[in-house]
């Protein structure tokens, strides 16, 4: 009964995609409205769509579950995220409309040289691709699981079909469809939280008052570690952390900064960065109280809880909380996946098109706008196809913790762009441009030296500290590479006419 009832509740969200998609395609779908929107978009509707965004399937289940083993010391760096967002809307917005960019990493050609913004693009899509396969494939396997593998659909299958339906419905007007998909799916997914916490609240017989005072004095409920310095949990690791990683996962990721350049005005960009980044605290607040609920009732009801800890909430909930809540929490789950997986492949597609492709305004011109949209329809199915291949391989690998694991990711791939970028904005070094790919390479490279040798040498788990370690090996050979006698005039004069009409 429950995959029947769950497939149902999938096509009619599906269908109501689907409406969107139309309703905002008919009224323009050439490359201009799919990777800016027109620069028509209000910022309070970017605003919601973009918590959506960053939320993803993994917050949904992982947030929840690690609560068993961490607390909600969680909460650290979510009190670094908000400092993060002040530095985007502060610092990098200004400078990403001041150039006017489709594509953010166009600053690093006209800061650095032509092989420094081809390097940059390319960390950005094997760290996009790896990092929204990641969040969608928590989702997927959740609706194998309770969905496909009792019809004994191969997970191969179950991965294809979705990743379809996100490229019908985004594939004409790309981020100008998706602003409203993902506004809708932000609005899906946290009245589903909302309805999930309050009926195991019922459930334990807690009222609201009730509910807070249990969350605040269960053991669980420890949120600041200022000891442990050689654990990843503590304070001040935590909470820095949070800050850069809010940095280069929002303010240098081309997805989440697509959405804000689809703003008219730095004004409204800057209201839509702080209002979206203060909304995370309460959310994420709310899925670690979820957590601590969770594992009460489960000790109420002398439930033996799955080993993996992203199992838990799934698990109770299709086992225990009945068809109405399942609903719930499936519509919650999809939402969140689909609204991290749309603006990634768009997101991909468009520094692509833009950053490797070098695609260029069509300026009116009727037949090369024309071929330039045929070329964007084959990189977004290509884009699709990449996706589902990484989703399929995680599979394959598998882990324990997919939140654990995507911040590892973040840490090696988004490390280069912090250097690159912090380097840009706060010195005047000037290094050679054709060795800087060797450098982004080499840093990563050195961390994973460094973090096995930590381990192995001195017992020292390397956590998210990891990410400003690799910048600041990337800044350093910035520095290394960088002499007097270069300038930025060595790159070429169309190079840079080039990247400033982007």
């Amino acid at each position: 009964m429950h995959a029947g009832f769950i497939l149902l509740i999938i096509v009619l969200y599906f269908a109501v995609l689907m409406l969107i998609s139309y309703l905002t395609g008919r009224k323009g779908s050439d490359n201009d409205a799919f990777f800016r929107a027109n620069r028509s978009s209000k910022w309070y509707v970017v605003a919601v769509a973009m918590v959506g965004t960053s939320i993803s399937g993994v917050t949904f289940v992982s947030v929840p579950g690690m609560v068993r083993g961490l607390d909600m010391t969680y909460m650290q760096m979510v009190l670094g995220f908000f400092f993060g967002y002040l530095v985007i809307a502060y610092v990098l917005l200004p400078l990403y409309y001041r150039l006017n960019l489709v594509s953010i990493y166009g600053y690093l050609g006209q800061r650095y040289g032509r092989k420094s913004y081809k390097t940059g693009a390319w960390f950005f899509l094997i760290s996009k691709i790896g990092v929204a396969a990641t969040r969608l494939y928590l989702a997927v396997s959740i609706l194998q699981f309770l969905v496909f593998d009792a019809w004994n659909v191969p997970f191969f299958v179950t991965t294809s079909v979705i990743i379809f339906i996100i490229w019908l419905y985004s594939h004409r007007s790309g981020i100008k469809t998706i602003i409203w998909t993902d506004w809708l799916q932000t609005l899906f997914f946290f009245t589903a939280l909302v309805l999930i916490v309050w009926h195991v609240a019922s459930e334990l017989k807690l009222d609201f008052g009730g509910m807070v005072s249990t969350i605040a004095r269960d053991p669980h409920s420890r949120i600041f570690v200022f000891d442990d310095w050689a654990g990843t949990q503590n304070f001040f690791k935590q909470f820095f952390s949070g800050v850069f990683i809010t940095i280069v996962m929002t303010g240098l990721d081309q997805g989440m900064m697509q959405k804000n350049l689809t703003i008219k005005s730095l004004k409204d960009a800057r209201k839509n960065m702080l209002s979206y980044g203060f909304a995370f605290i309460p959310v994420n607040l709310l899925f670690l109280s979820l957590g601590v609920l969770l594992l009460l009732y489960a000790g109420q009801n002398q439930i033996v809880l799955p080993e993996v800890s992203d199992n838990i909430l799934p698990y109770i909930i299709s086992e225990y909380l009945g068809s109405g809540v399942l609903a719930i929490f499936i519509i919650g789950i999809t939402a969140t996946a689909f609204a991290s997986a749309d603006s990634a492949l768009t997101a991909l597609t468009t520094s692509f098109c833009v950053d490797i492709m070098a695609m260029s305004d069509s300026g009116g011109d009727k037949t090369l706008e024309k071929k330039n949209v045929a070329i964007r329809h084959k990189v977004h199915i290509a884009m699709s196809v990449a996706f589902g291949l990484v989703i399929v391989g995680i599979y394959a690998i598998g882990s324990d913790s997919i939140l654990t694991a995507l911040y590892k990711l973040v840490s090696y791939t988004y490390g280069p762009l912090l250097g690159l970028y912090f380097c840009g904005l706060y010195t005047k070094l000037r290094p050679v441009d054709k060795w800087v790919p060797y450098v982004a390479v080499a840093s990563p490279i050195l961390c994973f030296v460094i973090e096995i040798g930590m381990k192995q040498l001195f017992q020292y788990t390397v956590g998210y500290e990891l990410l400003l370690m690799n910048g600041g090996f990337t800044a350093l050979g910035l520095w290394l590479l960088s002499g007097k006698g270069h300038s930025f005039a060595d790159n070429s004069a169309a190079d840079s006419a080039s990247l400033r009409s982007r």
